[in-house]
């Protein structure tokens, strides 16, 4: 496995466990519908959350936040409008971004809620 991969994979997990030790209910990891995979959809008091997962090992060609772009959310609001169709869910939706900069002896994670407001 490429270590971008391998970096990624390690970026949803510390994800998943911060949203669960958040309260968050996880409901599908990478998910996938047509061309576009959301790594996570977890639910929390109501709300419907969205979430891109950035993994990057330093911040030095930009944050990871960065790097989600106008096509990639394109992706992402279809598959969520499929998703809550598919479901029939009667929810809140909201789109965040989960900023991870993993170095072995130094994490750094950022919640960005409501991250697609500011694109």
């Amino acid at each position: 496995m490429a270590d971008h991969n391998e970096l990624g994979e390690i970026g949803e997990q510390i994800a998943v466990d911060f949203l669960i030790k958040n309260e968050y209910k996880i409901l599908e990891r990478n998910y996938r519908y047509l061309k576009a995979e959301v790594d996570i959809i977890a639910l929390k008091n109501g709300v419907l959350a969205v979430i891109e997962v950035k993994t990057r090992s330093s911040d030095y060609y930009g944050k990871p936040q960065d790097f989600v772009n106008p096509k990639k959310i394109k992706l992402l609001l279809s598959a969520i409008d499929y998703y809550v169709i598919q479901k029939d869910l009667d929810v809140e939706v909201r789109f965040d971004i989960i900023a991870i900069i993993y170095q072995k002896n130094n994490t750094k994670i950022e919640h960005l809620e409501d991250a697609f407001l500011y694109f």
